[in-house]
């Protein structure tokens, strides 16, 4: 029988104004995929941190391997076997692959520190995990995708006993999430105990065993994999049955309000060409590097374009920045809600206010502080974003409460055109529920809705129809209720399916 090897009695933790655990109890064995679920906020990382000593906790015990243990430290967890992949990436963007693993634990030659070495030892773990990385490169020049690897190839350097991922696959490709199901799998057969925390049901018909399910900081359930339904997992997730995952309106098709005509900029924008109409929305499917994200950063003015035309509502913009967007009414909510969508170290107040100043401020540029806390109050209430006050900082919140701030901050603006960038990644299946309806809202108010999505079932659901990227150009534009997943998988493979002829020709 496989031994528990951690055993975690009564944890409760608390910060200023929020009770994070209440009394929360976990077991994990070896040779064993534990996945703990729940909604945003419900406590998981929280638990996850105390195990691997980035929290202290207020009370409870914990036992590692039979062993009683009081508070940790990063350091001693890490040097019992315990290794954490955090939902945020943690690297050192300006260091190198190897010098990012062995961060914190380098190889040294006398006084001096042994590159060579180190690199050496990185690449073995590279090649152990067929990851296309090399040592000496530099994590910040590489994608989002390959930094998140570079973190799981840190966190297996240290020959874990136990192995925490949290939202590991939320920027990796479909190629590399089966790639890491296989490292998973491979641990767990050689007595790992992993903790696999996601918000993607589906993959856990892959990988887990057991599951454990925790609500608003409490324990609710666990069982074997096997013996459970995904409506039961998401009913005691969320203390309710959600009987519509992907909830859709009808609305009559409407005038044309937003058209871009031979869009260009750099490699993965070339040629684009699309109309947004009232009373629908409008998905933009593709596989990872299609240009998707590029094209909606060219659009909102963040980076720069070569050529091509935008029109709102039959007239032709000119936008160079993000300011000149926002005042057209054109608005995001990028893919990457930290770096590119939230003050972190500012209030969740402050994140919402910042960019509507100037409908908040009278003419005389004083802020109305009314006016203020009214804008404030219905978009915590409208997105049921927790949070214990809308004065505590963003940072202090969950990943999906992040990306309810991200757009809420929209919401109090007269927008013509909305566009969403992947903005269900990280978040629990309730939250997700509560973004397409905001997005249904807007598609009723006669709003522009487009939305970026690598989740094929997502588009596929919310979209009325959907526009298909490949390479930086569009390669396919079907209706989402007359298409299957197999058609737009053919669309977004189209050019790699064409050099993948050539080469064979070539032969």
């Amino acid at each position: 029988m496989n031994e528990a090897i951690v055993s975690m009695r009564g944890i409760c933790k608390s910060f200023p104004g929020v009770k994070a655990l209440d009394n929360v109890d976990f077991t994990l064995h070896s040779n064993e995929v534990m996945a703990l679920l729940g909604e945003n906020g419900a406590g998981k990382s929280t638990l996850m941190k105390i195990l691997s000593g980035v929290y202290t906790r207020d009370s409870g015990t914990l036992e590692i391997f039979g062993k009683e243990y009081g508070d940790l430290s990063a350091k001693q967890a890490q040097s019992l076997g315990i290794a954490i992949i955090h939902q945020e990436l943690n690297m050192c963007s300006h260091l190198s692959v190897a010098e990012n693993i062995f961060l914190g634990r380098e190889k040294m030659k006398g006084c001096f520190l042994d590159k060579k070495a180190m690199e050496s030892e990185a690449q073995k773990i590279l090649t152990d995990l067929n990851l296309d990385i090399r040592p000496t490169d530099v994590v910040g020049n590489l994608p989002v995708s390959k930094q998140q690897l570079v973190e799981i190839a840190k966190a297996l350097s240290l020959n874990a006993k136990v192995l925490i991922m949290d939202e590991p696959t939320s920027a990796l490709t479909a190629k590399e999430i089966n790639e890491l199901f296989r490292i998973i799998l491979e641990l767990r057969d050689n007595g790992c105990g992993i903790v696999y925390i996601s918000h993607r049901l589906e993959e856990l018909q892959h990988i887990a065993d057991k599951v454990t399910i925790m609500r608003d900081g409490q324990f609710i359930s666990a069982m074997d994999f096997k013996d459970t339904t995904m409506d039961r997992i998401i009913a005691d997730m969320v203390g309710r049955e959600i009987k519509e995952k992907f909830p859709r309106v009808k609305c009559e098709k409407g005038k044309k309000i937003f058209e871009v005509k031979n869009l260009n900029a750099g490699k993965l924008v070339r040629d684009i060409n699309f109309s947004l109409y009232e009373g629908e929305i409008v998905g933009f499917a593709g596989l990872m590097g299609a240009g998707r994200t590029e094209m909606t950063r060219v659009i909102f003015g963040v980076d720069p374009k070569e050529s091509g035309q935008l029109f709102l509502d039959g007239k032709e913009i000119k936008i160079s920045n993000a300011g000149e967007a926002i005042r057209q009414g054109i608005v995001l909510a990028p893919e990457d809600r930290k770096k590119d969508g939230l003050c972190t170290k500012l209030s969740v107040k402050d994140n919402i206010i910042l960019p509507n100043l100037d409908i908040i401020c009278n003419k005389f540029g004083v802020l109305q502080s009314k006016k203020e806390n009214e804008i404030c109050g219905k978009a915590v209430k409208d997105l049921k974003i927790k949070t214990p006050t809308v004065n505590v900082l963003a940072d202090s919140l969950s990943g999906g409460n992040q990306q309810k701030v991200v757009v809420a901050k929209w919401l109090a603006r007269n927008s013509r055109v909305v566009i969403f960038d992947e903005p269900t990644r990280g978040i629990d299946v309730a939250a997700k529920v509560e973004i397409y309806n905001i997005m249904n809202e807007l598609k009723r108010q006669g709003i522009a809705v487009m939305f970026v999505s690598s989740e094929l079932p997502e588009v596929l659901g919310v979209a009325d129809r959907i526009i298909v990227m490949c390479d930086g150009r569009i390669t396919g534009e079907v209706m989402a209720k007359e298409t299957s997943q197999e058609e737009i998988l053919t669309y977004a493979t189209r050019f790699e399916n064409k050099l993948a002829a050539s080469a064979q020709e070539a032969q």
